[in-house]
């Protein structure tokens, strides 16, 4: 054992490639697209390091080529989940046990494996299973994804390093264990970086994971479970299973040695999770920590003293990036009627020049929803919208016959509550609600009550009493607050991320808060000359 208290390299931001045309990153992306998509990979479960192959698969498909296959992965079922648990429990001790620099090194290595070897690989298949254009994949699955497991070894090495004070004759001093028993993960399609942070900052502070990945990501998360292994992850300690999510709340979320859940998806099932382990609480060992980050109805508030040229590049980009699938993205807005007119049109402006297609194609600027579920909730919307009264579909619309696209779409709302200011709808639809200039209060008011979310907002203003007065109105709407700015696009070890109301726990991943939840200290109090009175001298008459 090394006799030294290291300091880990300080963790930065992952510079972001362009893709100009001519650069080499470009041409050697596109071949690895053309490669990718001329082969259909096979996706194993991994538990306990090992392969493991069952007769019960599913097809990945392209979603802007839905006839296009492009990975068969096998599906775990209540035997191959039980044969996780215990992988992972039986990995538990050797993994929690290694000296923690030797753990972050696995982590650390990894974020240069992801940014240099492979790069290209999952950002083609972040792509190509999941629609993102290539700036949207960089910026996730290489560029975050690469943050989070920086930030979180500088963060592990803060919180190692934080210890009591002494007084004489004593030693105080605190262990950061990791939590009794092992850590379930279920991850989300849109954001292979949050695929990759659920199961990995847990792992980093001496757990061990059974993790299941998103049937419509799976393809890019296996990418990442090959380079993580191939960094140096133990076996064991993480342990691949896609799944069905009512297998895994019957087999694993029931498990008496359920110490730990990281969540990223919709409310609904968070809160059916929070109902299995309600009525499992007899059964465990221990009280199992639960983690997520689930949906959000997001806002862009603006004032009469907004900038609109800026205003419009915000809820254009905020709204229809990567189809408006961010846990983020701008899904409302309440404009001023002194605004409006000159807002809506360089909102048309701005989208007439927007391209949506194939991600291979990199003039696109949106590619397609994640698959037809998604397509067809999305399409009902817009369908319901242009036959109510209560709304207007200022331009949009959406052709399912070779991907899943939905053009950006632009509605007014007439009132308030109507369903698209307040349901979210997890697309490129952005619904606009004109206020009177006058009753800036009573909107505000309506954007902080009409939601049950809290997840992310903007707010647009020059005036500076304006932006005061604003920031305190929606002081409880949103986790992460944006003023003059689209509401996305948080950068991990900047704007930790995170939300509360419905929208989650907002324990702000990439953040020490975030891996505080997975640990279990314990205080250790040691006394060099312990007393033999049992006495105190208050006791004494004299």
């Amino acid at each position: 054992m090394s006799n030294a208290a290291f300091s880990v390299p300080r963790a930065y931001n992952e510079p972001i490639h362009s893709y100009l045309p001519g650069s080499a990153e470009r041409e050697t992306l596109k071949a690895e697209l053309a490669r990718q998509s001329s082969e259909v990979a096979v996706i194993p479960l991994i538990i306990g390091g090992r392969e493991v192959y069952t007769d019960t698969t599913m097809d990945v498909v392209m979603p802007h080529d839905h006839h296009h296959v492009i990975a068969r992965c096998c599906v775990a079922g209540e035997e191959e989940l039980k044969a996780a648990v215990n992988a992972a429990l039986d990995a538990k001790a050797g993994w929690q046990s290694m000296a923690w620099e030797h753990r972050a090194a696995i982590f650390l290595r990894t974020a240069e494996l992801l940014t240099t070897v492979y790069r290209d690989k999952i950002n083609a298949a972040t792509m190509l299973g999941q629609s993102k254009t290539v700036f949207q994949a960089e910026i996730d699955s290489a560029c975050e994804l690469a943050d989070f497991f920086r930030f979180n070894v500088q963060n592990a090495e803060t919180i190692y390093g934080q210890q009591p004070n002494n007084s004489t004759g004593i030693w105080n001093r605190v262990e950061y264990r990791p939590l009794d028993g092992f850590v379930a993960a279920i991850t989300p399609f849109n954001f292979t970086s949050i695929a990759g942070n659920l199961p990995s900052a847990p792992a980093l502070m001496g757990n061990t994971v059974v993790w299941k990945p998103s049937s419509t990501a799976v393809h890019s998360n296996y990418v990442l479970m090959k380079i993580m292994m191939e960094a140096g992850l133990p076996a064991g300690v993480i342990n691949f299973v896609p799944s069905r999510g009512t297998d895994v709340s019957r087999v694993v979320l029931t498990h008496p040695k359920l110490a730990g859940f990281h969540f990223t998806g919709s409310t609904e099932v968070f809160s059916g999770v929070w109902r299995t382990v309600g009525e499992n609480i007899g059964n465990y060992e221990s009280y199992p920590r639960l983690v997520g980050e689930t949906g959000g109805k997001d806002f862009i508030f603006a004032h009469k003293s907004a900038d609109a040229d800026a205003l419009a590049a915000a809820m254009v980009r905020g709204a229809y990036e990567y189809q408006g699938q961010k846990c983020s993205a701008a899904s409302r807005a309440y404009i001023p009627a002194s605004l409006w007119e000159s807002v809506k049109t360089k909102v048309e402006a701005l989208v007439e020049t927007l391209k949506v297609g194939d991600v291979a194609d990199f003039s696109n600027f949106m590619g397609a929803v994640i698959d037809k579920k998604s397509f067809d909730n999305i399409v009902s919307y817009i369908e319901r919208a242009k036959s109510s009264p209560d709304a207007e579909v200022i331009f949009g619309g959406y052709d399912g016959s070779v991907g899943y696209f939905v053009k950006p779409t632009l509605i007014r709302a007439m009132k308030p509550d109507y369903e698209l200011m307040v349901k979210e709808i997890f697309g490129p639809v952005l619904t606009v609600y004109v206020y009177d200039d006058e009753k800036l209060d009573e909107t505000l008011s309506l954007c902080d009550k009409s939601s049950p979310y809290g997840l992310t907002g903007a707010i647009f203003a020059n005036d500076r009493a304006a932006i005061a007065h604003m920031e305190s109105a929606l002081s409880g709407a949103a986790g992460n607050f944006y003023i003059n700015d689209k509401p996305t696009g948080a950068v991990v070890g900047q704007q930790p991320f995170g939300g509360s109301r419905a929208s989650g726990t907002n324990d702000k991943a990439g953040s020490v808060l975030n891996l505080y939840r997975w640990i279990s200290p314990r205080c250790i109090k040691e006394t060099f000359v312990p007393t033999r009175a049992v006495t105190y001298p208050y006791m004494s008459e004299k």
